[in-house]
C-alpha cells in the first residue's frame, strides 16, 4: 500500500503565532518523562529523592535535551548553514535537532543534578532511560508529520510519498488537483519511500518503552538499565540508518553507505556493552519508599 502524505506540520494557529507539532511533540514528551518518572518516585526508585528533588531532575534534562539538541545538530551535521546564518539557532520549530546532541545534553543535566545531590551518576541514569523512549517515539512521529528524515526509495508497491519535502515530486510542478489525480492512478509510485521515521517511532519509541520499562520493573544492578538503553538506541539506529537517506550536506561518509547517524551510534553500542558487562558485579539500588526517610540502599 502507498500513502500520500498530506499533514500540515502546522498544528494550530493563535492569532499571529503558529503552534508546531514538533514542539506539541516535545512538550508531551517532557510531560510524558515527568508523569512516568513522579510515578517512580513515589514507588521509591530513586531512594532519597523527594518530587521536588525530580522536578529539577526534569527541568534539568529538558535544557539539556534542547540546549544538547540543538547545538549537537549544528555541529555533527551542519555547521557552515549556521556560520553563515546564526540566527537560524533559534528556528528550532524548523526542525534540527540530534538525538546524540541531545542525549550529551542530558547527561551533563544528570550528572550536575547528581552531584549536588549526592547520589551516584549512573544511579540517576538507570532510573531516567525508561523515561526517554516516550519522548524518543513522539519525536519520530513529528518528524514524519512534518515529512523530513524520510528513507530511500522502497521499489515496490509500498511506502509513503512525500510531495511537499521530497525534491523530486516538487519538481514535477504539480498543483493539488494534478497531484491527487496522479497518485490516484498510480503515477507517482515510484516516488514511494520508507517510512523511516515511522520505523524509528516503532522501535526506538515503542519497543524500547516495553523493554525498559519491564526490565527495570524491579531492581536492576547498578549500569544495567543504562547499558541496554544504549546498546538497543545504538542497534536500532544503525538499522534504520540502512533505509534513511542521509542529510544531503553530508552524503555517505565511508564505503558508500556509512552514515553520521550510523557513526554517533557505534560508540553507544559499545558503552551499552561495556556497562552490561561492569553491571554483573556492581551492586543493586533497592526501592525505600518517600514516608520511611532513609539513606539510599544498595546490596
Amino acid at each position: 500500500m502507498i500513502l500520500l502524505h498530506q499533514f500540515d506540520p502546522i498544528a494550530f494557529s493563535i492569532g499571529p503565532v503558529d503552534v508546531h507539532w514538533y514542539g506539541i511533540a516535545y512538550a508531551l514528551s517532557f510531560f510524558a518523562a515527568w508523569f512516568l518518572g513522579r510515578g517512580r518516585i513515589l514507588a521509591g526508585r530513586l531512594p532519597g529523592v523527594t518530587q521536588e528533588h525530580f522536578s529539577d531532575l526534569a527541568f534539568y534534562a529538558m535544557l539539556g535535551v534542547v540546549l544538547g539538541g540543538r547545538l549537537g545538530y549544528i555541529l555533527f551535521y551542519d555547521l557552515p548553514v549556521y556560520l553563515d546564518s546564526p540566527l537560524k539557532v533559534f528556528k528550532v520549530w524548523e526542525g534540527g535537532m540530534s538525538f546524540h546532541g541531545g542525549l550529551l545534553g542530558v547527561l551533563v543535566a544528570a550528572w550536575l543534578w547528581s552531584r549536588r545531590h549526592r547520589l551516584h551518576f549512573f544511579d540517576t541514569m538507570d532510573f531516567v532511560a525508561p523515561l526517554v523512549p516516550a519522548g524518543l517515539g513522539l519525536g519520530r512521529l513529528a518528524n514524519y508529520v512534518n515529512g523530513e528524515l524520510w528513507g530511500k526509495h522502497t521499489g515496490s508497491g509500498w511506502g509513503v510519498i512525500f510531495p511537499g519535502t521530497d525534491p523530486e515530486v516538487i519538481n514535477l510542478r504539480l498543483d493539488q488537483a494534478q497531484l491527487q489525480a496522479r497518485y490516484a492512478a498510480g503515477a507517482l509510485d515510484r516516488y514511494a519511500r520508507h517510512p523511516s521515521q515511522l520505523y524509528e517511532a516503532l522501535l526506538e519509541g515503542l519497543v524500547m518503552f516495553l523493554v525498559l520499562w519491564t526490565y527495570s520493573a524491579r531492581p536492576r544492578a547498578r549500569y544495567a538499565v543504562s547499558g541496554l538503553f544504549a546498546l538497543l538506541y545504538g542497534v536500532f539506529r544503525f538499522i534504520v540508518e540502512f533505509v534513511r537517506v542521509p542529510d544531503q550536506q553530508l552524503e555517505y561518509l565511508a564505503l558508500g553507505w556509512v552514515t553520521m547517524g550510523q557513526l554517533l551510534s557505534l560508540p553507544l553500542v559499545a558503552l551499552g556493552l561495556f556497562l552490561l558487562w561492569r553491571s554483573r558485579r556492581a551492586p543493586v539500588l533497592l526501592p525505600v519508599l518517600p514516608a520511611a526517610d532513609t539513606p539510599a540502599q544498595a546490596r
